[in-house]
């Protein structure tokens, strides 16, 4: 048994360093290429950040309870994961909506997209989404006054609370409708867009156009599916799923995406990837 969990806990930490690494690439060549530094890529860098985000807020507390014969955590270690796991998964939607929004401005007002998606709007577009996040996720930490998931989540402590949480319930409601239905609506309606120019444009522009969103829809297909699991687990009894199934596909939204997305944006976006191959190229020859 002893060995057994050493190898998860080797897994887990080198799950850990595969995303920190991945991710960290592509910031690390949006931020040195000032030829990347344009609302597209800001907005790929900023989602790379935030799977580092939802790396720190998940992975220490596995890999510790891996480790350890004490498979507990602290009531305030288990709040500031619970702040952390939901503030990840939310930003992680709320930013694919803000990139769909630039690829429906990029390809349905071409003329416009440079005078419109300037620099400074894009920056206040990434502090909106993360306010739109931040701000109700906190009241919602307010009112959380352990559990069978293997981190810290909102509905897994609320089952465990003494006192009357009908209105934690109602809130925590509101805002999975929100992230779950409301957020994706505003992105299909993007995407419906696009599609409708694309119908109407020549075959050359729309294998342009189909071709930078690609890696978007692939992000936002696969994030989707891991989120609505996550959200008819909780709130719906799958005893019919084997629970080893219910671990592997709960922890897939923090491995999954961080992990998918960098991999994605830098084998597809050929900036990224020749600046990368570069920054490799030049790191080899120093040494």
């Amino acid at each position: 048994m002893t060995g057994i969990k050493y190898l998860y806990c080797a897994i887990v930490l080198v799950g850990f360093l595969m995303i920190l690494l991945a991710s960290g690439c592509v910031c690390s060549v949006v931020v040195l290429n000032k030829s990347l530094q344009e609302p597209m890529y800001i907005f790929i860098c900023v989602l790379c950040i935030n799977g580092i985000y939802g790396g720190f807020a998940f992975f220490p507390s596995l890999f510790v309870n891996l480790i350890c014969e004490a498979q507990t955590i602290t009531y305030v270690g288990c709040l500031i994961q619970m702040f952390g796991v939901h503030t990840y998964t939310a930003a992680e939607m709320s930013i694919l909506a803000v990139m769909a929004f630039d690829r429906y401005l990029c390809i349905c007002n071409p003329l416009r997209y440079n005078s419109v998606m300037t620099l400074d709007v894009a920056y206040k577009l990434i502090l909106a989404a993360w306010l739109f996040v931040l701000i109700p996720f906190t009241i919602h930490f307010i009112l959380t006054d352990f559990a069978s998931s293997i981190y810290c989540d909102n509905y897994s402590i609320v089952k465990l609370s003494c006192i009357d949480t009908t209105i934690n319930n109602i809130y925590g409601l509101f805002l999975t409708v929100a992230m779950v239905v409301v957020v994706p609506v505003l992105i299909v309606a993007s995407y419906v867009q696009i599609l409708r120019v694309c119908a109407q444009s020549s075959k050359d522009f729309r294998n342009k156009s189909l071709g930078t969103c690609t890696p978007h829809l692939i992000s936002l297909t696969n994030y989707v599916a891991d989120i609505l699991f996550e959200v008819l687990l909780h709130r719906f009894t799958l005893k019919n799923i084997p629970y080893e199934l219910r671990i592997i596909m709960s922890v897939q939204a923090f491995v999954v995406p961080p992990l998918l997305n960098p991999l994605i944006y830098g084998l597809k976006m050929r900036e990224i990837r020749v600046r990368i191959a570069h920054m490799f190229r030049i790191n080899k020859i120093r040494m």
